[in-house]
């Protein structure tokens, strides 16, 4: 196995190759079709493999967001974990001030910055993309999925 590229906020975002460049279009494309027969041959029997397909593409969406739900979960705990220790009052007693899309940003940041960085986002209200590109020593997550 190569190494690793340095991931910073250009390049961490994950491309899931089954998921985005196989599964998805396939889904679409199936949908597409099925509209298309739909309006060539209208009949119970298209429109209900046009439903099957519309049912097809919520699912594998679903699929998609619950497990990203449960992944952003599990880093919300591990953030507050990880941050109480790194901050000091008043910063810690405010941890919950954050919002989930922050504490998923700020897993990127190392250590040292945590500090300065957890008062820049709870003062100015930093958006998650602000967050990132806000950040100097990027600690990579090479788990997302």
């Amino acid at each position: 196995m190569g190494e690793r590229v340095p991931q910073t906020y250009a390049n961490h975002t994950k491309w899931d190759p089954l998921f985005h460049f196989f599964l998805l279009p396939v889904v679409l494309t199936h949908l597409v079709l099925s509209i298309w027969k739909l309006i060539r041959q209208p009949g119970v029997e298209t429109a209900w493999l046009t439903v099957l397909a519309l049912a097809a593409l919520v699912a594998v969406f679903k699929i998609r967001t619950n497990a990203l739900s449960v992944q952003d979960r599990v880093i919300r705990l591990e953030e507050r974990l990880r941050l109480a220790p790194l901050l000091g009052e008043p910063l810690r007693s405010r941890l919950g001030e954050l919002t989930a899309g922050q504490l998923v940003a700020l897993r990127f940041a190392s250590d040292a910055e945590i500090p300065a960085l957890v008062d820049r986002v709870l003062r100015d209200k930093m958006r998650s993309k602000d967050i990132k590109k806000a950040i100097v020593t990027w600690r990579p997550d090479y788990q997302r999925v």
